[in-house]
């Protein structure tokens, strides 16, 4: 398996055959499936108690739906990784919830690579954007100390070009 084997995930659906079978195939797959939920309510909750790695998250439940918890997930936890998962023909909601800040989605019915898939590059998306995070970090203290050292060489050059010129010896008393 690749480098991001071994995440939690919460799956939220509220088809009690949807959540087996998707928990099947992620145990599967290497992943451990460390709670789940059946609306938006609850996964919102089992993500505050449990802060999984990876959320599946069903977009048609009852009450809160998929992309209004993603919303307030995201809200809350803005490094937060959601997929989405929906059936065909529910393209503006993707598009949709892709807005609210999902890193991806799954079509209905699954397929066990392409769950794998999913996961790998929503994981692959938080770990870039922190390396990036990391790299700008590291360049702007690199900056910093530079000008840093600058600075004193750059204080001392402005006084000597602001001091007094020396006058020669023997001409300071020179004019009667």
């Amino acid at each position: 398996m690749e480098e991001f084997d071994f995440l939690d995930v919460l799956v939220v659906d509220d088809s009690p055959m949807i959540v087996k079978r998707l928990r099947v195939m992620l145990e599967t797959l290497g992943y451990r499936v460390v709670r789940t939920a059946a609306n938006g309510n609850d996964a919102v909750a089992a993500y505050r108690a449990v802060k999984p790695d990876v959320v599946t998250m069903d977009i048609t439940m009852p009450g809160m739906d998929g992309i209004e918890a993603a919303r307030a997930i995201i809200k809350e936890f803005p490094d937060a990784r959601i997929i989405m998962v929906t059936s065909l023909g529910q393209e503006k909601m993707i598009l949709e919830a892709l807005k609210a800040g999902a890193k991806g989605f799954l079509l209905k019915p699954f397929q066990q690579h392409k769950i794998h898939e999913a996961i790998q590059n929503a994981c692959k998306r938080v770990v870039l954007k922190d390396k990036l995070q990391s790299e700008i970090e590291q360049r702007r203290a690199q900056k910093e100390a530079a000008e840093k050292a600058a600075a004193p060489a750059d204080s001392e050059v402005s006084a000597q070009g602001e001091a007094p010129a020396e006058v020669p010896p023997g001409e300071a008393s020179g004019a009667a």
